[in-house]
């Protein structure tokens, strides 16, 4: 893969880029079949998205996935930019002895070899509330899905993490219809006005933390994974999956939001961004196998079932 592709690969990931010189492509089930024709990867056999049955996943007993300054706010200026097939947020590019780089979010942990810096993140989402996210789970294809991507730390680059089958992980959140608003997302959506023609930036005026974006980390325990790709060409083969099954509110107000955005300069909006379901093939799905809990009547405590297996046995009587 040649420099000048994986470099327009890594600005497109994490939206650092000079807005005018983006690489192009479409969604229409035409536009998708000729990806492999002009990237060689997009007819790979380790393709993303993929259906994702929790029936078929196999349990696995694996570390949690460590997430480490998620309560830390992100260093800024945050970039947000429409680059015509969605909305990305990044981080500034900071030298390795920036001071700034301490508080910069990676994950370790789960079935992952390595730690993973934050890169950036972007969403997908369709034109009605039942098509939008690029994974289906238990036939379930929620409005919008967000990726938070992120780079194995033993390479400098994106680009250079693309040459690798460890090179990213990608954590994917749903997102479901609600009447309230998620106060999470609000620090993007109310920015997006400024986003509103393609190949658009802004610089925002503010800066939140990660955890402000995700579920609790009770709703984190649990998550299935897989070896897959880029969604978008060239669809690198570089990409470890991590999936949380458990949607997170969004308001009609704001979903609309993200639909009014603009994919051209004919004002055509961005709708059904989302990648065809790809075959899943020999690969298999894990899920994290969790110590299934009981609560204890007396004492309202929580416990295991190991340790209620401990509690309950006869107990041997002195002779």
């Amino acid at each position: 893969m040649n420099k000048c592709l994986l470099l327009i690969v890594q600005l497109f990931l994490i939206g650092h880029f000079k807005v005018s010189g983006i690489h192009r492509f479409g969604y229409s089930n035409y536009e998708q079949r000729n990806w492999r024709r002009e990237h060689i990867s997009c007819g790979g056999e380790m393709q993303s998205p993929i259906r994702i049955d929790s029936f078929k996943a196999i349990p696995l007993r694996m570390p949690a996935l460590e997430m480490i300054r998620f309560h830390d706010y992100l260093p800024g200026p945050l970039d947000l930019t429409n680059n015509g097939h969605s909305v990305t947020l990044s981080l500034p590019k900071l030298p390795e002895d920036d001071p700034y780089q301490k508080y910069i979010p990676y994950v370790f942990g789960a079935r992952l070899h390595n730690e993973y810096v934050l890169e950036g993140l972007h969403f997908h989402w369709g034109d009605t509330n039942n098509q939008g996210s690029e994974h289906i789970f238990n036939d379930i294809r929620f409005p919008i899905e967000m990726h938070i991507i992120y780079r194995n730390r033993k390479y400098d680059t994106v680009g250079d993490a693309l040459n690798y089958t460890d090179g990213l992980t990608v954590l994917g959140f749903f997102f479901q219809i609600s009447e309230k608003e998620n106060k999470g997302l609000s620090n993007i959506v109310r920015n997006l006005k400024h986003v509103y023609s393609v190949n658009t930036r802004y610089m925002l005026n503010e800066t939140f933390t990660l955890a402000s974006l995700l579920p609790s980390s009770d709703d984190m325990e649990r998550f299935y994974t897989y070896k897959g790709s880029l969604t978008t060409p060239p669809c690198s083969e570089a990409v470890t999956w991590i999936l949380f099954p458990d949607p997170l509110p969004i308001s009609v107000y704001q979903m609309n939001k993200f639909r009014n955005l603009a994919s051209d300069t004919n004002q055509t909006p961005i709708v059904k961004n989302y990648r065809k379901l790809q075959k899943i093939g020999s690969r298999r799905v894990f899920v994290r196998k969790m110590k299934e809990k009981i609560r204890y009547h007396k004492t309202n405590e929580t416990i295991s079932y190991d340790k209620w297996d401990w509690m309950m046995r006869p107990k041997r009587s002195k002779v």
